[in-house]
């Protein structure tokens, strides 16, 4: 009992942490008079992409002792 207590706990702290710092967004969109409240969340989008380039890169050259060049 004390871990699920423990866990939701974790869970409401992340949630408030979370739309403290505006990547959740959660708005009530319809009242709760006679009917179920509606609630619509708005959640953070993250866009990942690619890209070519070209990079110079030194070369390294090792000389082993004994073999002259």
């Amino acid at each position: 009992m004390r871990t699920l207590l423990v866990l939701l706990g974790l869970i409401a702290l992340i949630v408030a942490g979370l739309m403290y710092f505006g990547l959740i967004n959660i708005d009530q969109t319809r009242a709760g008079a006679i009917q179920t409240p509606q609630f619509q969340a708005d959640v953070a989008r993250v866009s990942v992409g690619t890209e070519n380039k070209t990079v110079a890169v030194p070369t390294v050259n090792v000389q082993k002792p004994g073999n002259p060049q």
